[in-house]
């Protein structure tokens, strides 16, 4: 079952708390702090556009990649409902192309911890230099280890909505520091009024900040800097996502 392939249905239900408005600003502030003005924008792991159509609103050049039809599919929606000229591209982030270089590579709600190999994660890293304009940036974000270990864990969550409801339930293992999530999900038929059940698996890798660093630094890109979520303090140890910010280096 391809990734998010029943799931994109409700995703932006059951994804309503997640802090989309306060990234977008985030990442603004970011590009203000290291003084880059961008037009073209790529964003890694788009989804159904969350963060991808706002930029869009706000007057940039987006083009949405994800791996996923399905999520691909409602960002379109959205884009056309908005009247928006995105281009989205159905590649996945480990073997994406783009057409020429780009101002700005976004990567956001842990889309990275979605590649489990180290191998992998150097290969996207490699591709990003590749496609950055001279000296662009790249931003994006991770779950950390102590949010897998402590947050996540063992943990089940659940959620209901007027039409829908859901549980996630993780097993984290740490010999392997891969987290498993697995999702089950009923939405109801409008036509029917009947409850359609289903259910994926998703994994996520869990990477120290340490083995990031060193695969941004076999990848040929200048790390620039680390921030907890939302700020511009250096991680904690119970920082539960952090934001990395990376400059092209021409290697």
């Amino acid at each position: 079952m391809s990734i998010y392939e029943n799931f994109a249905e409700v995703y932006d239900t059951f994804m309503e708390d997640t802090p989309y408005e306060e990234w977008i600003i985030y990442i603004k502030k970011i590009w203000e702090k290291f003084g880059l003005k961008p037009n073209l924008i790529a964003d890694l792991g788009c989804g159904t556009g969350n963060i991808t159509i706002p930029l869009s609103k706000n007057g940039y050049e987006l083009i949405g990649i994800d791996a996923s039809f399905q999520m691909l599919s409602k960002a379109r929606e959205k884009s056309i409902k908005e009247n928006l000229n995105i281009l989205y591209l159905e590649q996945d982030m480990r073997e994406f192309e783009l057409y020429g270089t780009v101002d700005c590579i976004l990567s956001i709600c842990d889309s990275i911890n979605y590649i489990l190999e180290e191998d992998e994660l150097l290969q996207v890293f490699k591709l990003v230099n590749n496609y950055l304009d001279p000296k662009g940036l790249f931003i994006f974000d991770i779950n950390t280890i102590y949010k897998f270990e402590n947050i996540l864990s063992d943990n089940t969550f659940s959620q209901t909505t007027e039409n829908s409801a859901y549980t996630l339930e993780n097993y984290f293992d740490s010999d392997e520091m891969i987290n498993e999530f697995y999702t089950n999900f009923f939405i109801k038929d409008e036509k029917t009024n009947l409850y359609h059940r289903f259910e994926e698996i998703h994994y996520e890798k869990a990477y120290s900040i340490e083995k990031i660093k060193e695969l941004i630094k076999k990848s040929g890109l200048e790390l620039l800097d680390i921030y907890d979520e939302l700020t511009f303090d250096k991680p904690k140890k119970d920082s539960q996502r952090v934001f990395f910010v990376v400059r092209e280096n021409g290697k």
